[in-house]
Order: structure tokens, then C-alpha cells, then sequence
């Protein structure tokens, strides 16, 4: 057991986690919306924190569950683990923001907890059927949002072939009001879970659920505020990355990508799978420009995002180990 001051400041270095998920993140909720020129950014966040925070409304918590029981062995979890996965996971985010590469958040807080429970305990504290399933949704899930977006970009073409471009400009700039607050839900309701997962694992390991392994209600609600406040941060580094730098948007392929992005969330979310929102939407945008034509989009820059993908679970894993032996120093 450890003192009541240590676990509260691993409470808070969480929530300072979930904080930058949001701003890391942000991009992936507006950038589109903000590049079709739809809202304005200061806008554009609140839109997206608001729909981020009410998420817990909608879904169940499922990711926080998996994240909790489905990735290492419940008991082997400590505090010295929680505090190397966290610190791998943030410095992972701090630099990639700092280099503005869209990188995950959530497969950084998965390499990191896997690091820091290979550091306790050997490769047996990892359940590989639960990091198998996330490893195999680093491909699937952009692959999916690229399918379904380019799917939505035929059929709202083919609905609008009797509308003028104005008419058909206009249109989807009403529903990019929809499809980028669904995004933003379905970024709510996938990540924010990843942190409660932690915390609940957390209080488990120190006996402060005798009834057995649950999320609390207050960690649900300080999560998703933690992530809200870290939305309306910004990312704006990310956002140019997003929202230009891949291809270029009209308000048709913003809701297509969106959509697409938002219905592949859903369902990940519903089935307890930790997917990357990141990798999501940035799969949805390469599908609406190469449906357009396949040189509308700037491979370069998708082929650089990919490398920071494939990197990103070993990555925080080694951070999140040192951190661990650093920590175990001192435990």
C-alpha cells in the first residue's frame, strides 16, 4: 500500500496525461472543420469540448475496462508501473507535439504501461491476446476510416449531382456541424476511457476496491473534464498537419472524413477496443483525397506519419520501463 499523498499525485500526473490527450489530440476533432474554414478555431474547440466531456453520456465503459484488465496482469500493477507508464506516455506526447506528428496518445499509454510491466515482471505480464487486438487496430483502423469515408465521399457525391456547387457547398457546411461534434464524441468516448482504465487499475492494485474492479463515477467525470480542458488548449501544431498538410479539404470531404472517422469510433468504442483517433481520422482523410485522385494527397507526409505509428508503442515501452526502474529506486 502506499500513502494517500503518493497515490493522489499519481491521480493527478494521470489526469495531467488525459490534459494533453486532449490538446495532442485536438487536432484530430477540428482540424477539418477548421481547414474547410466551416468554424473558426477558438469555435471550433469549444465544439469539440464540449462534445468530448458529455461523451461518458453515451457510451459505456468498456475501453476502460480492457485498458484496466486486458492489457498486463491486474497483479502485477503498482504504483512504481502506473508512474513509468504515465511519464512514457507523456514524453511521447510532449514530443511529438513539440515536432507537430500526429502521433497516438492512446498507443502511447499502451507502450508504456507494457514497458513498465515488462520491467517488473518479464514478458508473462503482458496479455498478448489484449495487445495483439490493439497492435492489429494500428492497421485496421486507419483502414477503416479510409474506407468509409471514401464509401461517404460516392454516395454524398452521387446525392448531390443535381445541386449547384453552392447549394452542395453550403449543405455540407451545415453537416460538418454534425459529423465533426460526432468525431468529437466518438474522441471522447474512446480516449478519455484509456486514463479512467489506469486509475481504476490503480486504486484496485492499492485495495481501494474491495468490491471488485470498476471505474468510479468521479473518475469518469474527471477524465473527460480533464480531456475537455486539454481540447480547448489546442494542438494547433497538429491541426496544420491534419487539416493541410495530407490534402486539401472542401466542406464535402470534411464531413465524409469525419463521418467515416466517427463511425469506425463508434463501433471500436461499443466493442471495448482502445483505438488510436489519430490514426482514425487520418486514415479518413487519405481516403476522401485519393478518391478525389491519388495525387491529390501528399504521400510524404502520410508515409512520415506512419513511421511515427509503427514507433510509437516501442517507443513510450522503453520510456515507460526506465521510468519504472527509475521509480523502483525510490519504491
Amino acid at each position: 500500500m502506499i500513502s494517500m499523498h503518493l497515490l493522489v499525485g499519481l491521480i493527478v500526473i494521470a489526469l495531467a496525461f488525459d490534459f494533453l490527450n486532449g490538446l495532442h489530440d485536438a487536432a484530430n476533432s477540428i482540424a477539418t472543420v477548421v481547414s474547410t474554414r466551416v468554424l473558426s478555431p477558438v469555435f471550433a474547440v469549444f465544439w469539440a469540448a464540449f462534445f468530448n466531456f458529455i461523451a461518458f453520456l453515451v457510451f459505456g465503459l468498456h475501453v476502460a475496462d480492457t485498458m484496466g484488465k486486458g492489457i498486463i496482469e491486474a497483479n502485477i500493477v503498482d504504483a512504481q508501473v502506473i508512474f513509468g507508464a504515465l511519464v512514457g506516455a507523456i514524453f511521447w506526447n510532449v514530443l511529438t507535439w513539440i515536432y507537430g506528428i500526429p502521433s497516438s496518445s492512446s498507443h502511447a499509454l499502451i507502450g508504456g504501461l507494457v514497458g513498465a510491466g515488462i520491467a517488473k515482471a518479464g514478458f508473462g505480464a503482458v496479455i498478448w491476446s489484449g495487445l495483439g487486438t490493439v497492435a492489429l487496430f494500428i492497421v485496421l483502423s486507419p483502414l477503416i476510416g479510409l474506407c468509409l469515408a471514401g464509401v461517404l465521399v460516392i454516395l454524398s457525391s452521387w446525392a448531390s449531382v443535381r445541386a449547384t456547387p453552392f447549394v452542395a457547398d453550403r449543405r455540407f457546411r451545415v453537416l460538418q456541424f454534425i459529423s465533426s461534434s460526432l468525431f468529437s464524441l466518438g474522441h471522447g468516448g474512446n480516449d478519455a476511457q484509456k486514463t479512467m482504465g489506469i486509475i481504476a487499475i490503480l486504486l484496485y492494485s492499492q485495495g481501494h476496491m474491495p468490491e471488485g474492479f470498476h471505474v468510479p463515477f468521479w473518475v469518469v467525470i474527471t477524465c473527460q473534464a480533464a480531456m475537455g480542458l486539454g481540447t480547448l488548449a489546442g494542438g494547433w501544431r497538429i491541426v496544420k498537419t491534419v487539416g493541410s498538410k495530407i490534402t486539401d479539404l472542401k466542406p464535402i470531404q470534411g464531413f465524409c472524413a469525419e463521418t467515416g472517422g466517427a463511425m469506425a469510433l463508434f463501433g471500436a468504442t461499443w466493442l471495448g477496443i482502445p483505438v488510436s483517433t489519430t490514426h482514425t481520422i487520418i486514415g479518413a482523410v487519405v481516403g476522401v483525397g485519393a478518391m478525389r485522385r491519388t495525387s491529390a494527397v501528399r504521400w510524404g507526409t502520410a508515409s512520415n506519419i506512419v513511421v511515427a505509428w509503427v514507433v510509437t508503442l516501442p517507443a513510450a515501452a522503453l520510456v515507460g520501463g526506465i521510468f519504472y526502474e527509475i521509480a523502483a529506486l525510490f519504491g
